[in-house]
């Protein structure tokens, strides 16, 4: 393996797996970030602490299933998301969409969060940094950082996440010292009130595609106990920590913009929450790129490119949209984005662990640490059950949200459609007949 290529197209060696916490502490940095204060805020405008933290705990759960699943696939095959749907449920090429849907999005998110990287520095010291070299300045560093992979991403975690909490806990310190802390526990929402159905659904799909791509993490994984103790703390200690503070602060100044609030604190303290948040959740991004995208050239050109390379020139396209500021634009197109990656987790999780299709070769071919032989090239069936999954939760606002809305049809479709084919085609083994040899990464 090229060094810093992450094993994007092969599996991960046992002896290269890393200690649970240490994955975690990855994880737990995708969680805890200012778009969660954003969501913890909300809740509390409109419902009391009790009712957020049941409603955040119930959304957990969701969410937790999804990754817990995801994860163990990931952490048994050692294989990112995007090569593990080769083998469960869309094919080479298929996997290839899923792929470049997975790098776009990600690509997109992390140019996103790179001018919000910029202007929050920006605005913490009065506007005397220009955002537009600031921005070419953040974007340099994350790529650097993710140019060196997994590893760089455990020591930048370490970092990252133990500061951004200090930097919470002032902040939070700062904001509720002038206010009576037993109060605000059994303080009335000032908002209007918000349905617990609704808040639910807020909860789990904030998060979801992040539950979906669970595998590119738990592939370190070293087997499924520690899967479980990475999901269920970092989602059920992040959630619930963010959303606790969350909502004191949307009590205490009566209103849910609380993040302006904590920006507008001033100097080393708002800078080190937009430092250390964008940071920890921006490098997870352009990993998560450079993975997906590896993946696409790889099933559809045969192409395989560095990883490390890979994440310097998507990393440059992603700061010199920043710079330009034309990827706010594209913002209505990566929330659609968002809409179709949940349907690809539970497309996934009913074809390994329900129907098993490519179980046996997985198995047999992971002994030798290899990737299996053959491989359909397409997954007719994943491809229109992910197309009608998508239609469901792009057009139908009833339901849950729209992601978990599509989330669950995209299950429901692949099943059931799986099921009547095998039906009709009872000499079939559920495999799309043509099948080409896999180019092992």
């Amino acid at each position: 393996m090229v060094k810093g290529d992450d094993y994007a197209l092969s599996r991960i060696p046992m002896e290269e797996r890393r200690p649970m916490w240490e994955v975690f502490m990855i994880r737990f940095g995708a969680v805890v970030t200012l778009s969660q204060f954003i969501l913890g805020a909300a809740l509390g405008y409109g419902m009391s602490l009790k009712e957020a933290l049941f409603a955040t705990l119930l959304g957990s759960v969701l969410l937790e299933i999804i990754s817990f699943l995801n994860g163990v696939a990931g952490a048994w095959e050692g294989l990112s998301t995007s090569l593990l749907t080769r083998w469960s449920g869309f094919g080479r090429l298929g996997s290839s969409l899923i792929g470049l849907i997975v790098g776009i999005s990600c690509i997109g998110w992390f140019g996103i969060q790179n001018t919000i990287f910029a202007e929050g520095i920006s605005q913490a010291f009065g506007g005397a940094i220009n955002t537009k070299i600031m921005s070419v300045i953040t974007g340099i560093i994350i790529t650097l950082l993710v140019v060196y992979g997994y590893r760089m991403l455990s020591y930048t975690a370490n970092i990252a996440v133990p500061g951004f909490l200090l930097a919470v806990g002032i902040a939070t310190y700062h904001l509720l010292s002038k206010y009576d802390f037993n109060a605000l526990l059994t303080s009335l929402p000032p908002g209007p009130h918000l349905n617990f159905g609704v808040a639910v659904t807020m909860v789990a799909g904030g998060f979801m595609v992040g539950a979906v791509v669970t595998p590119d993490l738990s592939r370190y994984n070293r087997n499924a106990k520690d899967v479980f103790w990475m999901t269920l703390l970092s989602i059920f200690a992040g959630e619930l920590l963010i959303t606790f503070i969350a909502v004191l602060m949307s009590h205490a100044v009566k209103s849910s913009d609380v993040i302006t609030i904590m920006l507008n604190l001033g100097g080393w303290v708002s800078a080190a929450l937009v430092i250390f948040s964008t940071i920890k959740i921006n490098d997870l991004n352009l990993y998560a790129a450079s993975l997906g995208i590896a993946n696409f050239l790889d099933a559809v050109f045969g192409v395989k490119i560095s990883r490390a390379l890979l994440t310097i020139i998507i990393g440059s396209l992603g700061t010199l949209g920043s710079v330009l500021g034309i990827l706010d634009k594209f913002t209505n197109f990566l929330v659609i984005l968002g809409i179709a990656v949940p349907p690809v987790g539970g497309i996934m999780v009913v074809d390994y662990f329900i129907l098993k299709r490519y179980r046996k070769e997985l198995e047999e071919s992971r002994k030798l640490g290899s990737l299996p032989s053959e491989v359909e090239d397409w997954n007719p069936i994943a491809i229109i059950s992910l197309a009608l999954a998508f239609s469901v939760g792009y057009f139908y606002k009833g339901g849950l949200n729209q992601a978990l809305n599509s989330l669950l049809a995209g299950m429901i479709f692949y099943f059931v459609l799986m099921k009547v084919y095998l039906a009709i085609s009872p000499t079939q083994n559920a495999k799309f007949l043509k099948k080409t040899e896999v180019r092992e990464g």
